[in-house]
């Protein structure tokens, strides 16, 4: 009977906790601009669920090096980026299934970056692989 207590508890706080799920996203557009969004935000839950999980890791270990690298930064400089718009310079599709965003922000910008937004499986995800 302790058991069963146990595990309806365990059972009840995991639910309690459990994050709400993201949308996914329609279309490349909208991949690159809540990944992005998410990153600014220091929201790497987030920025996670949009991006490609390719076989050797390699997008999820960029992305820690984009995390560290924000963690690293001052307090105003976090809010500046959580304050900052997304500007959208290009949005230009390779084929049907690839499109590259290149962007800045109000906060940088002249600090342009490059993403690549595949759809995979019907889904549109980022692949940080083809960064510039």
């Amino acid at each position: 009977m302790k058991s069963i207590s146990a595990i309806l508890v365990t059972i009840f706080i995991a639910s309690c906790g459990s994050p709400v799920p993201y949308e996914k996203a329609a279309d490349a557009q909208e991949a690159g601009t809540e990944f992005i969004r998410a990153s600014l935000d220091g929201d790497y839950n987030k920025a996670v669920f949009y991006l490609y999980r390719d076989s050797t890791n390699t997008n999820l270990r960029l992305l820690e090096k984009w995390k560290s690298d924000y963690n690293h930064r001052s307090e105003e400089d976090k809010v500046k980026y959580k304050d900052a718009s997304i500007i959208a310079l290009s949005i230009t599709p390779e084929n049907d299934s690839v499109q590259n965003f290149v962007y800045t922000n109000s906060f940088e910008p002249k600090d342009t970056t490059t993403i690549k937004v595949i759809r995979m499986q019907g889904e549109w995800l980022v692949d940080l692989q083809a960064i510039h």
